[in-house]
């Protein structure tokens, strides 16, 4: 039996611990593109050795765990590497035109039974399906 949802199981596990210890601990919500943002536009540089800390535990972590796995994680992401930029910026785009991404609406959001984070993933759940359709399904872009 395939046991890669264990995987899924665990980072899930550990983004909500996570999250919940960031509240408990800063008053504020886990939002990644909040973090990244404040730092970009300055808004939140008075916690930006915070900002910081967590950024570089969100991107070494997972640099440090890859000798512990004895495979290799397969995605399929595209080569095309217009594509990947183009994706990139318009979620990055999307998040600060829905004021949060799917760590403050979607894990936090959900969470506090928030209407606007349940709207938020709603939508973005619906037009990243639509997005798949159209570029992989009717453009074969991706």
């Amino acid at each position: 039996m395939e046991q890669d949802w264990l995987f899924g199981l665990a980072g899930g596990l550990l983004i909500g611990l996570g999250a919940a210890l960031y509240l408990l601990g800063n008053g504020r919500i886990m939002g990644a593109s909040g973090i990244i943002g404040g730092l970009v536009d300055r808004s939140g540089w008075s916690s930006w050795a915070e900002r910081l800390v967590f950024l570089a535990g969100v991107f070494l972590l997972p640099v440090l765990l890859v000798p512990t796995l004895d495979r290799q994680a397969s995605t399929h992401l595209t080569g095309n590497w217009f594509v990947v930029v183009a994706a990139g910026l318009l979620v990055g785009v999307g998040t600060r035109i829905a004021n949060g991404c799917t760590s403050g609406h979607g894990v936090c959001g959900i969470s506090r039974l928030s209407l606007r984070g349940i709207v938020a993933t709603v939508l973005y759940i619906v037009a990243g399906g639509v997005t798949l359709l159209a570029l992989r399904h009717s453009l074969g872009v991706i």
